[in-house]
C-alpha cells in the first residue's frame, strides 16, 4: 500500500457511519483504479432495487436507469442474478460472473451497450438476509478502456476490508416504505403478467427457460441450471417461441421486458 492509498483508507475508516461515506469510498477506490461512474444500489429478494448514491463524469451514463433498469432491466443483470444465486459478498467483475452468452443478449445490445459502459466492478455487501448493497464502479466511453488484470488483482487484495467497511456503513439499512413487500418469485409474476396482458400462458418451466435465455445462458448453461438435457432445453425453447409467436431472442426481449416492468 502506498502513502496515498494509506491516507485514503484511513479517511474511509474514519467516516464509517457518516453520510459522506460513499464519496470517501469513491475517493479510496480511485487510488486503486480509476473509474468513470459509480452507483450504490440496494438489491432486495423480492422487490425492485433502490439507488442510494450515484456519481458520473458523463451525465448521460445513467439517463435510463430509473425508467428502464430499476423498473425491469435489473432482472437480466448478471450482478443481480449473482446475488440471487448466493454470491452476496465480495469484489466481482461483471464479465467474470456473467452467463456465457451475455454479450449476445438483447439486454446487452439494446440496454447495456447504450449506457456506454465497457466494464464494471462491484463490491457486494450483505446487510441482512434479504438485502445486498452493491457499489458498482464502471468504465464507460469517457475513458473508453476496461479494467486491467493488475487493477482487478489490486482491488481483490483489498476485498475483505472493502466488504467489512461497506457492511459496517449500511448495517442498519432498512428498505424504504413498501420495499419489503413479498411479491412471489419472478417466474410466477412474469407468467401472471404475461397471461393477464397478452393471454399467453407459459408453464413454469417455459418461463424459467425464457428468463435464462434473456440473461444470456446458452442451451448447455440452461441445461446445467435446470438439471435437464440440452435436448429438453431445445424442446422448451421451441414451445416457448411457438406460444409467443416469435422466432428470435430479440422478439422475446421486446415481448417480455414490458411485462417485467409490470412485476
Amino acid at each position: 500500500m502506498n502513502h496515498m492509498q494509506d491516507r485514503a483508507l484511513s479517511e474511509l475508516i474514519r467516516v464509517v457511519g457518516q453520510a459522506n461515506f460513499p464519496e470517501t469510498l469513491s475517493y479510496f477506490f480511485s487510488k486503486l483504479a480509476s473509474f468513470d461512474n459509480l452507483l450504490v444500489i440496494a438489491y432486495y429478494k423480492d422487490h425492485n432495487p433502490h439507488i442510494l448514491y450515484r456519481e458520473r463524469l458523463n451525465p448521460d451514463i445513467h439517463k435510463n436507469i430509473d425508467s428502464h433498469y430499476i423498473k425491469a432491466a435489473y432482472l437480466l443483470d448478471p450482478f443481480y442474478h449473482a446475488i440471487c444465486n448466493g454470491i452476496q459478498r465480495g469484489v466481482h467483475r461483471l464479465f467474470d460472473i456473467a452467463p456465457d452468452k451475455f454479450k449476445q443478449t438483447s439486454y446487452f445490445k439494446e440496454y447495456y451497450q447504450q449506457t456506454t459502459n465497457l466494464d464494471e466492478v462491484a463490491i457486494f455487501a450483505r446487510v441482512n438476509h434479504d438485502t445486498t448493497i452493491t457499489a458498482c464502479f464502471g468504465r464507460d466511453c469517457t475513458s473508453n478502456k476496461a479494467f486491467t488484470k493488475n487493477e482487478i488483482n489490486l482491488l481483490k487484495s483489498f476485498e475483505k476490508v472493502l466488504i467489512t467497511l461497506c457492511e459496517m456503513q449500511w448495517k442498519n439499512y432498512q428498505p424504504s416504505e413498501g420495499k419489503g413487500i413479498i411479491l412471489g418469485s419472478v417466474v410466477s409474476r412474469l407468467r401472471s403478467s404475461l397471461n393477464n396482458n397478452t393471454g399467453i400462458a407459459l408453464s413454469p418451466r417455459q418461463a424459467e427457460v425464457a428468463l435464462l435465455i434473456l440473461q444470456g445462458h446458452s442451451s448447455l448453461s440452461i441445461s446445467l441450471n435446470l438439471n435437464i438435457s440440452k435436448e429438453t432445453v431445445k424442446v422448451f425453447r421451441k414451445q416457448l417461441y411457438g406460444k409467443c409467436n416469435i422466432s428470435s431472442q430479440a422478439e422475446l426481449f421486446a415481448l417480455l421486458l414490458p411485462m417485467m416492468s409490470l412485476l
